[in-house]
């Protein structure tokens, strides 16, 4: 068990992180907050946009910075984006004031979720499913090493998905006011 006053999901894009997430903080208490939403309130900007402006290195210097500010709260359900596990300086932020959940789903999954979006800027071009295919090999490791619990979400609603994780997170969790 994790003591941790926050409570984080990551994994990859159209694993639910979002959606699960809204509903698990409703059943938790706990304030939603979506990492990626949250930076387009902050700049004003879209997140293709900010890619476009400013790459993606651009991007992750503000996520980072994001994160660094997120982190210091507590009592929040947060959604981080599937790339903010690559820097180092997040993952020892997420690990050091967040219990965290790594929502698993198969490529094949992700496709069905992600196959009309077009906010996506590293799915912008080429072939997404070789894509995503690459960033599973890459983050994958990433993912399992940072988690305190890995939760397989293939093939469910969201409804069940929050459900049974709700049910495990209440044995596995405990909230802590400072980690």
């Amino acid at each position: 068990m994790n003591p941790a006053p926050n409570l984080v999901l990551i994994g990859p894009m159209g694993a639910g992180k979002t959606s699960i997430g809204k509903r698990l903080a409703a059943r938790l208490g706990l304030a939603f907050v979506d990492c990626d939403h949250r930076l387009e309130e902050v700049t004003g900007a879209a997140v293709p946009l900010i890619f476009e402006c400013e790459g993606e290195a651009g991007f992750r210097a503000r996520e980072t910075a994001l994160i660094a500010e997120l982190m210091r709260g507590r009592g929040q359900l947060i959604a981080t984006g599937g790339g903010a596990v690559l820097a180092e300086a997040n993952r020892k932020q997420l690990a050091g004031r967040g219990f965290v959940v790594h929502l698993q789903v198969s490529v094949a999954q992700q496709i069905e979720r992600l196959g009309r979006d077009r906010s996506r800027p590293l799915l912008a071009v080429g072939d997404k499913r070789a894509k995503l295919e690459s960033l599973a090999v890459e983050r994958g490791p990433i993912y399992r090493d940072l988690a305190d619990l890995a939760f397989d979400a293939d093939g469910l609603t969201v409804a069940i998905a929050a459900e049974r994780l709700g049910a495990l997170l209440e044995q596995r969790w405990q909230r802590t006011e400072a980690a």
